[in-house]
C-alpha cells in the first residue's frame, strides 16, 4: 500500500508491471489458408499498391494517408527500421486485399487515452479496392488474425483498434469480428472509437 495525498492506495502487480516492463517489435502473425500475412516492403510493388490504396476515397476519407509515393516510403521505412510498428499486406486467396498496421499500443499516441500495458498490440486495417469491401473479409479475417497475434506474443493480453467514429461500416465489421467498443477518443486527427478484444 502506498500513501498518495492522505489517501491509502492499493498497489497492483498490474501497475508495477505497467511501469517495469517492455516489449519488442510488434509480431508478424502467421495466418492459415485462404490467408497470408507478410511484410510490406518498402519499394516496389509493394509500395506502389499501398500507395494507390490509400488515394482511395473510401480509405483516404477515414485513414487521411493520401500521401506522395516518396512520404509513403519514408513511413514504411520508418516503421520497419523501428520497434513501434509493422506495416502488413495481408492476402486471401493468394491476392492481396487489405494494408494492416501492427503496433504496440503503449508506444503510440492512443496510449493516451487508456491505460496500455506495454505488450498491448495496436491494429489498423484497410480493404484497398473497393470492389473488395462489403463481403465479409474483415469480420472473416479478425478472429484468425487476432488468434495469431496473440500466438506471436504471449505476453500480449488484449488488441485494441481506434476507427474513425463516422466509419460506422469498419465498426460493424469490427465487432463481428470479436471487437468490443469501450470509448470514444480524442486522437490527433480524429474523434475515434476505442475498441478492444481480450486474450
Amino acid at each position: 500500500m502506498t500513501r498518495a495525498g492522505g489517501l491509502v492506495k492499493p498497489v497492483s502487480h498490474l501497475d508495477s508491471y505497467r511501469k517495469h516492463a517492455t516489449a519488442g517489435a510488434p509480431p508478424v502473425p502467421e495466418l492459415t489458408d485462404p490467408w497470408e500475412a507478410r511484410v510490406a516492403r518498402p519499394d516496389g510493388y509493394d509500395l506502389h499498391l499501398i500507395h494507390r490504396w490509400n488515394q482511395a476515397p473510401h480509405v483516404a476519407a477515414f485513414w487521411r494517408q493520401a500521401w506522395t509515393l516518396p512520404r509513403w516510403e519514408e513511413q514504411l521505412r520508418a516503421q520497419l527500421n523501428g520497434d513501434d510498428a509493422r506495416p502488413l499486406l495481408i492476402s486471401w486467396h493468394g491476392r492481396p486485399v487489405i494494408y494492416a498496421e501492427v503496433y504496440r499500443a503503449a508506444r503510440s499516441a492512443v496510449a493516451g487515452c487508456y491505460q496500455a500495458r506495454p505488450h498491448d498490440l495496436g491494429l489498423n486495417l484497410a480493404v484497398g479496392e473497393l470492389a473488395m469491401t462489403d463481403r465479409g473479409l474483415v469480420r472473416s479475417l479478425l478472429p484468425r488474425l487476432t488468434d495469431a497475434l496473440f500466438e506471436a506474443d504471449p505476453h500480449c493480453t488484449r488488441i485494441v483498434m481506434e476507427p474513425d467514429v463516422r466509419n460506422t461500416r469498419a465498426i460493424k465489421s469490427f465487432q463481428a469480428g470479436g471487437f468490443m467498443a469501450a470509448d470514444e477518443i480524442m486522437l490527433p486527427n480524429k474523434v475515434a472509437l476505442l475498441m478492444a478484444r481480450p486474450r
